[in-house]
């Protein structure tokens, strides 16, 4: 058992760092590279660091891309267990206007079945923000993982809303408001 025991230990300690230190553009690893890496018990270890990682108030979280309840393809990334908040954006360098941007835009494409017009976001955001700033600041959402644009005009959540964005709170939070 103790031989497990320490097998398992390594395994963790090993899959700490892949998940810590990025290595391609977006952060996180593919589950199919960690089952290659840690073996077939990949999601027993990842269990075992989410146990180590809840101490430091990190999580491991799984991202589904594409093919829905499959580990093999989902993101695996470690992220804080408790929200930022806007202070934590506002400390990232984040301005206040661009925070509410995004917090509007996420909030009104899941409140849409994830695809809405590229076009009604602008118009929502121009309500309050200059033409040229909404243009830059949905680029800059797409450029950085929270917004996909597909060919025919369309945004969508990408990744990084799913990964850092609580959609319940945040919907909840503007309808309650």
């Amino acid at each position: 058992m103790a031989v497990e025991e320490a097998s398992y230990r390594g395994k963790v300690r090993k899959a700490a760092q892949i998940l810590l230190f990025q290595r391609h553009r977006k952060p996180g690893v593919k589950g199919w590279e960690l089952k290659r890496l840690l073996g077939r018990n990949y999601l027993k270890i990842i269990q075992l660091l989410d146990g180590e990682l809840d101490k430091l108030g990190l999580k491991v979280k799984v991202i589904f891309e594409g093919r829905e309840e499959d580990y093999d393809y989902a993101r695996f990334l470690v992220t804080l267990k408790e929200p930022v908040g806007v202070s934590g954006a506002l400390k990232a360098g984040w301005r206040i206007d661009d925070v509410a941007a995004l917090a509007a835009a996420t909030a009104y494409i899941a409140s849409r079945q994830g695809r809405v017009k590229r076009s009604d976001v602008e118009e929502l955001l121009s309500e309050k923000l200059p033409k040229w700033r909404v243009e830059l600041l949905i680029d800059r959402f797409v450029r950085t993982g929270y917004l996909a644009e597909d060919e025919d005009g369309f945004l969508s959540l990408d990744w990084r809303a799913r990964a850092e964005i609580d959609l319940e709170a945040l919907v909840k939070g503007i309808v309650i408001a």
